[in-house]
């Protein structure tokens, strides 16, 4: 499939029903979301995909969070005209700004979309330009390390830890897209304009073991939306188990 401006997106579908487009984060592509859409395929027609730059799709340049959202029209399309969108972190925000700009969009789920609020707001800066940089300098050691100290908040400790695990190299590998997530995120701002010009059913979604900010963001998500509304399910660090999630998603999504 390609998108509005001939870039290629690599998808897969599994299940029949009801479509949901699977909208993964940060150092994700379409195998992360593979066993959240094994748990719905029962009762969904479920589209994993690469994000442009991620896996099979291709990666166009110069990059425009506005090339995201019209992927999203492309793979709605193929979806057959119709989707459910299901984003998690930066790839809620996606959905979010997605459903926002008006695309045909039945329902939304979005889990800890990463806007900070109250209390909150200031404790991530907007690391863009510095993983910029690193990327343009073939740093992309240094890229990981940014996001995931000054964006995610890992420890430095638990991230040198990290490097020396096999597990570095996929995220190396994929370390050109977090600026991309970084533009999507916009700095952690809440949206509230665009949000408010969102008409479908959203639910926002966190976890119980996720940091206050995260959970709080997801609220206020929620909040912004008209009509939206929040559940926070048992789960770990920024992470709920397929298991889980899937219920909480066909229950709202079908009733």
């Amino acid at each position: 499939m390609r998108s509005a401006d001939g870039t290629p997106i690599a998808y897969e579908r599994s299940g029949d029903g009801p479509p949901i487009i699977l909208v993964g984060g940060a150092f994700n592509d379409r195998n992360t979301t593979r066993a959240l859409g094994a748990e719905l395929a029962s009762d969904f027609g479920v589209f994993g995909y690469d994000r442009r730059g991620r896996g099979d799709s291709g990666d166009t340049t110069p990059y425009e969070v506005r090339r995201e959202i019209e992927d999203l029209a492309a793979l709605i399309a193929a979806a057959g005209g119709t989707a459910a969108l299901y984003g998690v972190s930066s790839g809620a925000i996606l959905a979010a700004l997605a459903a926002a700009d008006g695309l045909p969009v039945t329902g939304l789920v979005l889990f800890e979309p990463p806007f900070q609020v109250g209390s909150h707001v200031g404790i991530r800066e907007d690391i863009t330009a510095r993983l910029t940089e690193r990327i343009a300098a073939d740093d992309r050691d240094g890229a990981v390390e940014t996001f995931l100290t000054d964006s995610v908040g890992l420890p430095a400790e638990a991230v040198a830890g990290m490097r020396a695990q096999p597990m570095w190299g996929s995220l190396t590998a994929i370390a050109h897209t977090l600026p991309y997530d970084a533009l999507v995120s916009a700095g952690g701002r809440l949206p509230v304009e665009r949000l408010a010009a969102i008409t479908a059913p959203t639910l926002a979604v966190d976890s119980t073991s996720s940091p206050q900010w995260l959970r709080d963001g997801s609220r206020a998500t929620a909040e912004a939306v008209p009509g939206g509304r929040h559940v926070s399910l048992e789960g770990g660090y920024h992470d709920v188990p397929p298991a889980t999630l899937a219920p909480a998603l066909r229950e709202f999504l079908l009733g």
